[in-house]
């Protein structure tokens, strides 16, 4: 895998939750992928982008799992 950019998410983050678009500082956003449900609040986490082939995956430092994303506008 490749890290592509490292930041943190924008305001509160409150886990993995179906189709929900992350925002990093950097101004970028992210939609989560296949649905996954973990609650878990952290505000203004630190968060990491890798690209793993064709696939795009979201690191953030509270969670135990990335999770797959693609980029959105």
């Amino acid at each position: 895998m490749e890290l592509k950019k490292e930041s943190r998410i924008v305001d509160e983050f409150n886990g993995w939750d179906g189709d929900n678009v992350y925002e990093l500082d950097n101004g970028s956003k992210w939609q989560q992928v296949k649905y996954k449900y973990k609650y878990k609040y952290k505000y203004r986490p630190k968060a990491k982008i890798w690209k793993d082939g064709s696939k795009y995956m979201l690191e953030v430092e509270c969670m135990n799992e990335m999770i797959q994303v693609q980029r959105v506008d």
